[in-house]
């Protein structure tokens, strides 16, 4: 069985490994070193609230969540930025289960919602968020500006 908990710093190198392999599924180039960086300056700075999915001591998944703020509720909302559970052990349930966790952490913090972007071509995230009580939202529209000096 697997249990659901909030990371710790001392395992962002095993965290790192996980986090590596979900940007390679959003076809990024493998950095291990970059990604424990990354992970531990999120911690250490509280940017970032993470839950891990473990089995037996090992880290199979996580959720990784940012806080934000909705000026026109005057309220926090939160960002789940990252979802991943390890290819063997997906179909299981942890993904719900972390999203859930995900779901309390807003609770907790009485935030007002929830707020997640998942590529169109995502179609397990495209198919796994309605299921979770997440509604499409097709009234906006996503706009990104890229800083071309980065």
């Amino acid at each position: 069985m697997y249990t659901i908990r909030k990371a710790k710093k001392e395992e962002v190198i095993e965290l790192a490994h996980l986090f590596d392999r979900y940007r390679i599924f959003y076809e990024q180039p493998s950095d291990v070193e970059g990604a424990i960086h990354f992970l531990e300056e999120r911690l250490k700075n509280g940017d970032a609230i993470i839950f891990i999915a473990e089995i037996l001591g090992k880290l199979i998944g996580f959720v990784q969540l940012y806080p934000l703020f909705s000026s026109t509720r005057m309220q926090k909302l939160w960002l789940l930025n990252d979802l991943f559970v390890a290819e063997a052990h997906r179909g299981k349930g942890i993904s719900i289960q972390l999203i859930e966790q995900a779901k309390l952490l807003v609770i907790e913090s009485s935030a007002c919602g929830l707020m997640l972007e998942t590529a169109k071509t995502n179609v397990i995230g495209n198919n796994l968020y309605p299921r979770t009580g997440f509604a499409l939202d097709s009234d906006h529209n996503y706009y990104f500006w890229e800083n071309a000096s980065k």
